[in-house]
């Protein structure tokens, strides 16, 4: 993330998702540039239900496939008891609809996950939500969206800066 961040940025302020492996570096980068910190619960990454906390290597040896799946047909292919894909689309999308009413001309850092950035760009480019795992995003990867008038979002750079990790 430091990378990903490095350097002279026009932000005007930071918002995170409320979950540590976010919140904590957006707080230091927030007191470093001086910058207002927001956190807000809808930035949390999709919850997985029987998933969480499993990485990928685990569930493709107790559930070959599945993950594939998943990303195939999130709607309806999602791991028992996860958050339902329209449930996390809905939040993500007022969220992000929310920043554009707060910080209107503004420039904001938002830190959140992948899975909240997928959301965020089919939102903001129209997508429907099913698409949205079409979508690589790793590990501290920058997606910068452009609003220059209301619904007329777009995708100006999708920079995926994670190191030796293999896609998701």
């Amino acid at each position: 993330m430091r990378a990903a961040t490095a350097g002279e940025q026009a932000w005007t302020a930071v918002v995170t998702s409320p979950l540590s492996r976010c919140r904590d570096f957006a707080e230091a980068l927030a007191r470093e540039r001086a910058l207002a910190l927001g956190v807000d619960e809808r930035l949390k990454e999709v919850g997985f239900g029987a998933w969480e906390g499993r990485t990928h290597a685990e569930l493709e040896q107790n559930e070959p496939g599945a993950v594939f799946a998943f990303k195939r047909l999130p709607r309806d292919r999602r791991p028992a008891g996860a958050e339902p894909l329209s449930g996390f689309h809905d939040r993500v999308a007022a969220a992000y609809e929310a920043l554009l009413d707060a910080h209107r001309g503004g420039h904001v850092l938002v830190v959140c996950h992948a899975g909240v950035i997928r959301m965020a760009i089919c939102h903001a480019l129209g997508l429907s939500p099913g698409q949205a795992y079409r979508l690589n995003v790793g590990s501290a990867a920058m997606a910068r969206v452009r609003v220059e008038e209301r619904d007329a979002g777009r995708l100006d750079t999708l920079l995926d800066l994670s190191v030796g990790a293999k896609p998701t």
